[in-house]
């Protein structure tokens, strides 16, 4: 295979990048083939990580499977718990109590937040070889343990249940978190703005990655990757679930995209999806702080078994569209749950973003793509 491919490019030699490259995020191997300093193809290899989610969820019931839906994202779990128990839901026909839809909501902004800032924050590290990562990377702890004092998990919350959540925030938390969302707003909206805003970053990024519109559709590209080169979609607006009808109704959720779809304008693009994140994390703080007390779940059976059919349901995660295909034959065990992940389709347009660029041009692009290997090997 090598010796065919270096033959129709004019490859003069390969290099096999990772599986534990510091700049591959994880156990991601990319196999370039070079002229030179030049990349001319590369093909992603992907399964180092595998978890077997899917498999796993057919032999365990309804309640357990949340325990296992966030393993492979360990930057944005709580999407994934929360897509499995929409799509479960949706199957049992069960209406969750209109605070445990508001609380819900938040989580999803706040982790949305999380990660954003994991992203912006290791850039020096990533793209410089800097020591110590940006402020930005240390302004997550303080949001972090405002989201672990909510939900009692810190990478993966684990509150979300069939039906609704484990409990309701603590006392007095609805209290404390706004001043810490607002202050954590601040200083995104100024350190990423310096952070982006620094001529080496842009140097680096600029014209570099570059994934036009058509073929990001053709990867099957989703979140700001996808927005970044021109695809206005998001599922909040476009197919909305929990509260985000009445955030986007109020004005609150916005969906920002970009057109020239290279790496400075994924990492634009995420600096401005963090900052709406805290915003809609705002909104619903002052939403929930209007509501009167009430449950945060629904009663179910000790046994709890889905009727015999298929049902299909998807979230937006903070990396991208996060799909679940159900099918039950009536058990207290899936039948078959099928995940779509948002970090294959956007390794899988890897090369159409690298190919022609040089191999120094490389960490800047992985650093622009929001991925996390575990999501690909699910």
């Amino acid at each position: 295979m090598v010796v065919g491919v270096g033959a129709a490019t004019g490859a003069s030699h390969v290099l096999s990048l990772g599986p534990h490259h510091p700049s591959a995020h994880g156990a991601l191997r990319l196999r370039l083939w070079l002229d030179q300093d030049r990349i001319v193809a590369c093909e992603p290899e992907v399964g180092f990580m595998h978890r077997g989610a899917e498999k796993l969820f057919e032999v365990r019931d309804y309640r357990q499977i949340l325990m296992l839906a966030s393993r492979h994202d360990w930057v944005s779990g709580y999407s994934s718990e929360l897509g499995v128990a929409l799509v479960v839901e949706q199957m049992l026909g069960i209406e969750v109590p209109p605070r445990a839809v508001w609380v819900r909501t938040l989580l999803a902004e706040l982790t949305r937040a999380v990660a954003g800032l994991a992203f912006l924050g290791g850039l020096p590290r990533e793209m410089c070889g800097a020591v110590d990562p940006v402020p930005l990377f240390a302004d997550r702890e303080p949001l972090q343990d405002l989201v672990e004092e909510a939900a009692g998990g810190r990478v993966h919350l684990m509150i979300t249940r069939v039906g609704g959540l484990l409990g309701d925030l603590p006392d007095g938390w609805l209290k404390r978190a706004p001043a810490v969302v607002a202050a954590i707003r601040r200083q995104v909206d100024d350190t990423g703005a310096a952070l982006l805003s620094d001529e080496s970053l842009r140097a680096r990024t600029i014209g570099v990655g570059v994934l036009d519109r058509s073929t990001a559709l053709a990867h099957g590209v989703t979140g700001s990757a996808a927005r970044a080169s021109g695809l206005d979609l998001d599922l909040r607006r476009d197919d909305p679930y929990l509260a985000y009808p009445e955030l986007a109704a109020a004005g609150v959720l916005r969906v920002p995209t970009r057109n020239t779809g290279d790496a400075f304008a994924r990492l634009d693009l995420l600096r401005e999806q963090t900052l709406i994140a805290l915003d809609l994390a705002s909104a619903c703080l002052n939403r929930l702080a209007e509501l009167p007390p009430g449950p945060v779940d629904v009663r179910l059976p000790k046994i709890l078994k889905a009727p015999e059919g298929s049902a299909h349901g998807w979230v937006e995660s903070p990396i991208g569209i996060n799909g679940y295909y159900l099918v039950s034959h009536g058990e207290k065990t899936p039948w078959r749950l099928k995940l779509r992940t948002a970090s294959f389709g956007t390794v899988s347009a890897l090369p159409a973003m690298i190919i022609g660029g040089r191999v120094e041009d490389l960490v800047a692009v992985l650093a622009s793509t929001f991925f996390v290997t575990g999501d690909i090997d699910r």
